[in-house]
């Protein structure tokens, strides 16, 4: 039988009620049943407010890895029209950095900065992630002692991302705080469907995130150092004759590092020590065999991502699991439901650190996130650490979740020393 070309039938409001209860609390504690009848709607749903949303792991797979699907690029943006939330000041200048170009831009730039975090820097960088990690458990104790209970995500989880790359970037100590915040409001225009106040903080951040970096290239210029952004100075003045566009570009590469870094990892921590201490049996396992640590963080990343959606915009008129998907539409891909299609894995909503863990949480194809193999570092460090240092540690409350649907943040962790 041939596959239909037309699009399901699906009750538009069914999928606007799903999201809207993929914002609650009880959403955000477990998405999961969402997930499923997302997933029973089909493989690939129409979105309410515009193109499809694609659900099952195969599909989305396909599309991270197949080049004739683009990223919604700044042009793309701009034929969205001026009022939409395309062509905020945000949006427009997150169109900018490299996870927003296609070929031939994104060949160049990303062939600039080679690979940030092989396996010679990330030697580089393991002492300093250790010693910071050692340093915020020292707080963490301390606050136990003090007042009985601490907010792991505040001490821990928010901190040691934003710390190691302000610290790999070079920064002064006294901004990293600023940089932390200056992310948490900048994301909103990378979510889903922001709001337009959710905008207005994202634009207000994006300005301040402009001002800042633009300032700090021009720092490195006139006194260069051997830090990062000198070092792409160096690159970019090789490459473009105007010195005016090589700062633009390093501009936009630290603007890249400072918000894709910190944000997502900090989520990655926090969610992995929240289901790790909710599953004592596993953390047990896991104490007996310390070489699996990468795995559990690897079931950590596929069980809940820090990035429940990535977006993708269809090159040509083309077909996708049966439905007809036209030019320039842009397709949803639902990484947090995909990670667990039972076509996928077997018993996908389990837990389970054992398992041998696909995922798609950090994208895929030519896209594929450059600082996944950092956020691995930092989360098997922290695990480490726990194991190490406060094998009795429990979940004394709930997590608070932020009400996001594409980018998962728990706001605060209460634990208490066992």
């Amino acid at each position: 039988m041939e596959p239909s070309l037309a699009a399901p039938l699906i009750d538009r409001r069914a999928v606007v009620t799903l999201f809207s209860r993929l914002r609650t609390a009880n959403g955000q504690s477990n998405p999961l049943p969402f997930y499923a009848d997302l997933r029973s709607m089909g493989s690939v749903v129409p979105a309410p407010w515009g193109g499809h949303l694609v659900n099952s792991f195969e599909l989305c797979n396909q599309v991270l890895r197949d080049r004739a699907w683009q990223v919604p690029d700044s042009a793309w943006r701009l034929r969205q029209g001026e009022k939409t939330r395309w062509n905020s000041i945000s949006s427009r200048e997150m169109g900018r950095t490299l996870p927003a170009l296609n070929p031939p831009h994104h060949t160049r730039v990303r062939q600039s900065i080679g690979n940030l975090f092989d396996r010679n820097s990330l030697e580089a960088t393991k002492d300093s992630v250790e010693r910071t990690t050692d340093r915020l458990f020292d707080r963490l104790a301390e606050e136990l002692r003090e007042n009985g209970e601490a907010d792991f995500s505040a001490l821990v989880s928010e901190e040691l991302p934003s710390l190691t790359i302000c610290e790999w970037l070079g920064l002064p100590i006294e901004d990293y705080a600023l940089m932390r915040d200056l992310t948490h409001h900048q994301v909103f225009a990378q979510e889903l469907l922001p709001s337009p106040s959710q905008l207005a903080l994202s634009d207000t951040a994006t300005l301040r995130l402009q001002e800042y970096f633009i300032d700090l290239v021009a720092k490195r210029r006139a006194e260069p150092g051997d830090d990062p952004i000198s070092t792409w100075l160096r690159t970019w003045d090789g490459i473009e004759s105007d010195p005016a566009k090589a700062d633009e570009a390093v501009y936009l590469l630290a603007l890249l590092v400072v918000l894709a870094a910190p944000e997502t990892t900090s989520t990655l921590i926090s969610t992995m020590v929240w289901l790790l201490l909710e599953h004592p049996l596993q953390l047990e396992w896991l104490r007996a065999h310390p070489q699996h640590l990468p795995d559990a963080v690897e079931e950590v990343l596929r069980y809940d991502s820090p990035n429940h959606i990535i977006s993708r915009v269809a090159g040509e008129d083309t077909t996708l699991g049966g439905v007809r998907v036209s030019k320039d539409q842009m397709v949803h891909l639902m990484i947090g439901a995909a990670n667990h299609d039972p076509a996928q894995h077997s018993e996908p909503d389990v837990f389970n650190i054992r398992r041998r863990a696909t995922h798609l949480s950090f994208s895929g194809g030519i896209h594929y996130c450059l600082g996944a193999p950092l956020a691995r570092l930092e989360a098997t460090t922290v695990l480490s650490t726990l194991l190490r240092r406060m094998p009795s540690l429990r979940i004394s409350s709930p997590p608070v979740w932020a009400p996001r649907v594409g980018f998962r943040r728990i706001a605060s962790l209460g634990v208490v020393a066992g």
